[in-house]
């Protein structure tokens, strides 16, 4: 019933409580669905740390207000543009700054898409290495915190938000080095596809490091806060929505109505979240009464093969399932069954959590429905196909980084080891 439902396009929310109610009538009876449906909802919605998630949203629109996007591609192409691919390296950079100031990777690739995709095309790039860059470079806000995709696996796996937050830091840079590396590879393999850009002296440089103060203080009052325990995750997330209402302010990008539609949009994406949370909270009831959790488990342990084998299995299912469904749809969905599954296997949730959105970011730019290449391709007018070809080789380099993660789990556990 949930993957009828979801088929014909039902909102994942909606189709997560009609399918799991239905399945509770079914499994317990009447007055155990209503019991449940009179107490999950609201115990959902009123726990603590799920503020975080609109403080985040509200950060991030007001960063996207600010403008601020255009300062990170001027300031990164300056210091890197000089080199093969410079211009795509700085795309990289700046979607990985970006993303540190905002969580959410389709607007992240729209905004680069507004910005630095013009600028690749003007010196000469051919477009399916600008596109492809663009679109892999979008992702990087569903990694590196503030991650509403991090904050939203902690709320359903239970695992500590600010060690899953601290957690993304790391990967996160080694997955822009994989970006800029694969960028510098194309470039020398085809020098013709991105053109060098003309060197910026030094003086040039240092003075351009002042458009980046804003974004690095934003980062430090948000994650430093977290890392250091002087705030919590939800305490942080409202410092960087203040941080980043200050800092659109200061642009004088802030009126009546501008402070009212990022409200409202802040608002719209809250709920999105709260209303699927709601239906995940119905749908693992449902699961819970049938013990599939629990008889999976079962299943799994005495399969004669060892656990890196099912996990890599697991993590092949995530890259297929991002190819056909969105990345919140996939983390309610498997979540409350995948994560007992890991830890029965000896794995650390954290440090799966955190391999599992950078699998999710490979189901992004992968077809069928890989969002941000329709939103580059949307901003650029080209077919889409021609945003999933430059993409390739990238896709390809972030399968290699999953890899270097399963075989190397310190790279993502030393960081919040340290906290």
């Amino acid at each position: 019933l949930l993957l009828i439902l979801l088929a014909l396009g039902v909102p994942v929310g909606f189709a997560l409580a009609a399918s799991g109610s239905i399945g509770l009538w079914a499994v317990g009876g009447f007055e155990v669905m209503l019991g449940i449906l009179q107490t999950a909802p609201l115990t959902v919605v009123s726990g603590y740390e799920l503020i975080t998630i609109p403080m985040f949203l509200l950060m991030a629109q007001f960063v996207l207000l600010s403008g601020v996007a255009d300062d990170l591609f001027r300031v990164a192409s300056a210091w890197v543009g000089k080199l093969p691919g410079g211009l795509g390296m700085a795309t990289a950079l700046s979607g990985a700054v970006f993303g540190a100031i905002c969580g959410s990777s389709t607007a992240a690739a729209a905004t680069l898409s507004a910005t630095s995709l013009t600028a690749m095309l003007r010196q000469g790039y051919k477009p399916r290495m600008a596109a492809g860059v663009v679109a892999i470079s979008g992702t990087l806000a569903m990694l590196i915190p503030p991650s509403v995709a991090l904050v939203l696996y902690g709320l359903l796996a239970e695992v500590n938000i600010g060690k899953l937050l601290v957690g993304g830091i790391v990967p996160g840079i080694v997955v822009t080095m994989a970006i800029m590396l694969t960028t510098m590879f194309l470039a020398l393999r085809d020098p013709a596809a991105a053109p060098r850009s003309n060197s910026t002296p030094l003086r040039e440089k240092l003075g351009m490091l002042r458009f980046v103060g804003p974004m690095l203080f934003l980062f430090v009052v948000v994650t430093g806060a977290i890392y250091t325990g002087v705030a919590t995750p939800t305490e942080a997330s409202a410092f960087g929505a203040f941080g980043a209402l200050v800092l659109a302010a200061y642009k004088r990008k802030i009126n009546r109505r501008t402070l009212l539609r990022s409200a409202i949009l802040a608002a719209q994406g809250s709920c999105m979240i709260g209303l699927i949370l709601i239906g995940a909270s119905l749908f693992g009831y449902f699961l819970t009464f049938t013990q599939v959790t629990t008889n999976l488990i079962n299943w799994v342990g005495v399969l004669p093969m060892p656990s890196w084998v099912v996990m890599a299995t697991l993590l092949l299912g995530y890259i297929i399932l991002g190819a056909f469904m969105d990345q919140i749809a996939i983390l309610v969905l498997t979540v409350p069954v995948a994560v007992p599954l890991v830890i029965s296997l000896g794995y650390d949730p954290l440090w799966f959590g955190v391999i599992m959105i950078v699998t999710g970011e490979v189901g992004l730019v992968t077809p069928p429905v890989g969002l941000n290449c329709f939103v580059v391709a949307r901003y650029a007018g080209w077919p889409v196909e021609e945003v999933f070809h430059g993409v390739l080789p990238h896709v390809v380099a972030h399968l290699i980084v999953i890899i270097l993660f399963l075989a190397l789990p310190g790279i993502i556990l030393w960081l919040p080891g340290r906290m």
